[in-house]
C-alpha cells in the first residue's frame, strides 16, 4: 500500500528535549522545506538563508521588537540531515514560558506541531533509514543498560537491515528466474536451478532460525531479566529487595504476611538490567487479601526468567526446604537457593545445608549480596553473548521472520514435489513480502502509524 497519505510538505516543530526536565538548555526542532526561512523571520542575527549547512549561529528570537530569548540556531540543510529535509534546532534557555513562546511564534509563522515520531517517520519516508532502523531509534532512547544500548545502536546503524537485505537479494534473484520461466512456459525451459534454489532456501532458513532464537536473549537485554524473589512469609524477601536496590523500597516488618502484592524495581548489574519482583510469602492462609497475594506470587513465578527462593534456616528444617525446592523445580524455571540470616548460623549448621548448594546471605546485614549478583549473571548466561552479533529484540520482527520461515518451507516442499513454477514463485514472493515488512520495503499506513505513534514527540 502506498504511504503517500503520510507524506506531508508541512514544516513541523516540536520540543526535542524532555519536557519539564531540569537543565539549562532546551532544544526546539523544526523540519521541512520552510524550516530555515521561518526561523529566519524571527531570528535577529546573521541571515540564516545565506549560511552553510551544519553551522551554529548566535542571536535572539524576537516577536516584533520584543526579545524572547538569546539562542543558538543550528542549521542542517537537506538532504544532509536526520529527516533528509531542512532541519533547524534552536537551543533556548529551559524555561517553560520561553519554550511555549518560541513554538507558538513559529506556529503563527506557518509551522505545524509535530506528531509523535514524525521526525523519524520523515527520515524513513525520505530514505534516511529503513523501518527496523527507525524502530531501533526508539529502543536507543529507551535503553537503560550498556547491553540494550549496544544492541539498539547496532540495529540503528544497519546491522540487522544489512543481513536482511542480503537474504532478500538472493531470493529476488531466484524469484526473477522463476518468473522468467513463466514467460517461457510453453518452451518447458528451466532457468532457476532447483538444486541451487534448495541450497539457498536451506541457508536462508538457517540464518532466520538463528535470528528467531536470538529473540529470547535479545529481549532480555532490551527489557531486563524478570527475577521473582519468593519464599515463605517473613524469610527476608523485602529486606533482600531493599539490599539489592540499596534503598528502602519495600516495607519490612516482623509481622508475617506484610507483603500482600508484588513490588517491582530494577537495577543494573555489569551492564545487564534485572527487574526484581518482591512477592507475597507463600503459605496457606484464610486471609482473603493475603491469599490473593499468594496467588499472584505463583503467577509471577511462572512468568519469571529466574527465581530467587529464600529460606530462613531458623524456621525451616532441611527436609522442609527440600520439599519447597522440589515444588520450585516443577516450574522448570532456573532458580537460586538462598539461605538468608546466615549470620545466625554456626559453621556446623552451614555444613548441614551444603547439600542444597545454597548461597549464604544476610539481607539485613548486607552480607553475600555481591556474591548473589554474580550468581544472577551466571544464571542468565549472558556472558557468552556477543552484542556485536545481530540480535532480535522486537516481537514484530520475530513474527515476520516466523511467517518467512513458513513461506520458505512451502518453497522447499514445492521443490521436492511436482509443483508448477507459478506456485513456487508465489511462495517466494510471500517470503519476500514478510522480509520486506521488517525493513519497510513492504508496508501499510496503519503499520507505520502504529509504530511511530509510540515514539516521543520531537523524535
Amino acid at each position: 500500500m502506498s504511504t503517500s497519505s503520510l507524506i506531508s510538505q508541512d514544516t513541523i516543530i516540536a520540543l526535542a528535549t524532555s519536557p519539564g526536565a531540569n537543565g539549562a538548555i532546551a532544544v526546539i526542532r523544526l523540519s521541512g522545506s520552510q524550516a530555515i526561512q521561518l526561523v529566519n523571520e524571527v531570528f535577529k542575527g546573521k541571515d540564516l538563508n545565506k549560511q552553510e549547512s551544519h553551522t551554529i549561529h548566535f542571536g535572539t528570537i524576537r516577536d516584533g521588537d520584543q526579545i524572547i530569548d538569546e539562542v543558538l540556531v543550528s542549521l542542517f540543510k537537506g538532504p544532509n540531515s536526520y529527516t533528509k529535509e531542512n532541519v533547524v534546532e534552536i537551543s533556548t534557555h529551559n524555561s517553560k514560558y520561553i519554550i511555549e513562546r518560541v513554538i507558538g511564534l513559529l506556529i503563527k509563522k506557518g509551522a505545524r506541531a509535530a506528531k509523535a515520531g514524525e521526525f523519524t517517520l520523515r527520515a524513513f519516508l525520505n530514505g534516511g533509514m529503513d523501518l527496523s532502523q527507525a524502530e531501533a531509534v526508539a529502543d536507543l532512547i529507551a535503553s537503560n543498560s550498556a547491553a540494550s544500548h549496544q544492541i539498539a545502536m547496532q540495529q540503528m546503524r544497519g546491522g540487522f537491515s544489512n543481513q536482511l537485505q542480503k537474504l532478500r537479494e538472493d531470493l529476488v534473484h531466484f524469484a526473477s528466474l522463476i518468473e522468467l520461466e513463466l514467460d517461457f512456459a510453453e518452451e518447458d525451459v528451466e532457468f532457476a536451478n532447483r538444486g541451487q534454489l534448495r541450497s539457498l532456501i536451506q541457508q536462508i532458513h538457517s540464518v532466520i532460525a538463528k535470528l528467531i532464537r536470538s529473540f529470547e536473549q535479545g529481549n532480555v537485554l532490551k527489557n531486563g531479566v524478570p527475577v521473582v524473589i519468593a519464599g515463605k512469609p517473613n524469610v527476608g524477601k523485602s529486606t533482600l529487595l531493599n539490599a539489592l536496590l540499596n534503598e528502602e523500597r519495600a516495607i519490612v516488618s516482623d509481622i508475617a504476611g506484610t507483603t500482600r502484592d508484588t513490588i517491582e524495581d530494577e537495577i543494573n548489574i555489569h551492564g545487564v538490567t534485572f527487574r526484581f519482583i518482591d512477592t507475597a510469602g507463600i503459605r496457606d492462609t484464610e486471609d482473603v487479601i493475603e491469599a490473593k497475594g499468594v496467588e499472584r506470587t505463583r503467577e509471577k513465578m511462572k512468568q519469571a526468567r529466574l527465581i530467587i527462593y529464600l529460606f530462613d534456616p531458623t524456621q525451616d528444617q532441611i527436609s522442609d526446604i527440600q520439599q519447597q525446592i522440589a515444588d520450585v523445580q516443577g516450574l522448570n524455571i532456573p532458580f537460586v537457593t538462598i539461605i538468608n540470616k546466615s549470620d545466625l548460623l554456626t559453621e556446623l549448621q552451614k555444613v548441614e545445608f551444603e547439600i542444597l548448594n545454597p548461597i549464604y546471605i544476610s539481607a539485613k546485614q548486607g552480607l553475600g549480596i555481591e556474591e548473589l549478583k554474580d550468581e544472577l549473571l551466571n544464571q542468565v548466561n549472558l556472558s557468552n553473548i556477543n552484542t556485536e552479533d545481530v540480535m532480535i529484540t522486537n516481537i514484530r520482527h520475530v513474527e515476520a521472520l516466523q511467517h518467512t520461515q513458513e513461506a520458505l518451507e512451502k518453497v522447499l516442499f514445492g521443490i521436492d514435489n511436482p509443483i508448477t513454477s507459478d506456485f513456487l514463485a508465489m511462495d517466494i514472493r510471500q517470503a519476500l513480502q514478510y522480509l520486506g515488512e521488517i525493513t519497510g520495503t513492504v508496508t501499510t499506513d496503519d503499520l507505520l502509524e502504529n509504530i511511530f505513534s509510540k515514539f516521543c514527540i520531537g523524535k
